[in-house]
């Protein structure tokens, strides 16, 4: 299936020619297509449903006007943008049966990807943090996380996520490639756009892994500290209800960041020990995928605040309904 777009070729300053990047998906089994379409688009689906459900709670419950809320809410918009940045270019692929994804279409998705993925680290650090004033200093929580700090801290991240973001995508614009080039994944990785460069690659190796150790490991210290804190804390506490219900606001923080973790670690791991391409690539779909989908159904299966609102929110949607099909059947 060759379409007129695969012809065109893009020639830089230098003189080299970029085609088009290939992405080669989750299976070159064309059988497969249909049910991996099916699966992602129904995940893609249940990601945007369950995260806006989330953000319109919020925002429609004044109860829920608190620091822990203002960033769950910041966590689902940066998971719909998350998602959106590689699921629907994979859909459009399956669905025009063409790989193509252009030169500059790849390296808008490796900027995107990585500002997402970065914000979603930070967002679960700055929530760490706020668990461990919640639970650490309860008396001085309303002053310490002011809606100022709040913003702040929202803001940051975002300034830090897109200077990442951004020099790790002028630094691949330096790189020179051959002319067809096929990504073994279902988006435009970082990792694998550098491995397919020709040339001198070190100093892209050297900025994206300080980058992910940076980046990564230095939230994750942030995320582990403000734990132990906690943990210490509520071992404290002398009453067996006191320890649980201090522990009980935590519960959905720690599964998502696990979650993410976990995931995340499992495919660098599975790259790193040289598997095939493919299965790292279905690997990334846990936390590419599977972790922004779960999210609004971890924080909203343990929390009753968020079932209250949600509950209120569809209630009053149905009232609108209710009234708009009572106007109609009058006029």
């Amino acid at each position: 299936m060759s379409h007129s777009s695969d012809h065109h070729h893009m020639v830089l300053g230098n003189g080299t020619q970029i085609s088009k990047f290939l992405l080669l998906g989750l299976s070159d089994e064309p059988e497969q297509q249909p049910l991996i379409f099916g699966l992602f688009l129904s995940m893609y689906l249940i990601t945007m449903f369950g995260n806006l459900l989330i953000i319109l709670a919020v925002s429609s419950d004044p109860f829920l006007h608190t620091p822990m809320y203002f960033f769950l809410s910041n966590l689902s918009f940066v998971d719909i943008c998350f998602t959106s940045t590689t699921v629907p270019k994979m859909l459009l692929n399956i669905q025009t049966q063409s790989k193509v994804i252009t030169y500059e279409g790849c390296i808008a998705q490796m900027y995107y990807f990585l500002l997402f993925i970065q914000l979603d680290i930070f967002l679960l650090t700055v929530m760490a943090y706020d668990r461990f004033v919640a639970i650490c200093h309860p008396l001085r929580y309303t002053v310490i996380m002011n809606p100022i700090l709040c913003g702040m801290l929202v803001l940051i991240s975002w300034v830090i996520g897109a200077l990442n973001s951004s020099l790790q995508s002028l630094m691949v614009l330096r790189l020179s490639f051959s002319t067809v080039l096929e990504i073994p994944h279902f988006f435009c990785e970082l990792k694998q756009v550098i491995q397919l460069a020709s040339g001198d690659t070190f100093l892209n190796n050297i900025v994206m892994y300080f980058g992910v150790g940076i980046f990564g490991g230095v939230p994750l210290g942030g995320i582990l500290y403000s734990y132990s804190k906690i943990a210490s804390s509520i071992h404290r506490i002398s009453s067996a209800q006191g320890k649980y219900k201090a522990f009980s606001t935590c519960v959905s923080h720690l599964s998502v960041v696990s979650l993410f973790y976990c995931t995340g670690f499992g495919v660098y791991l599975s790259s790193a020990t040289g598997h095939s391409s493919f299965s790292s690539a279905t690997a990334s779909v846990m936390y590419t995928v599977v972790t922004p989908m779960l999210n609004p159904f971890i924080y909203s299966m343990r929390n009753k605040d968020i079932k209250r609102a949600l509950k209120m929110f569809l209630w009053k949607v149905s009232i609108k309904v209710q009234l708009v099909l009572v106007l109609k059947k009058c006029l």
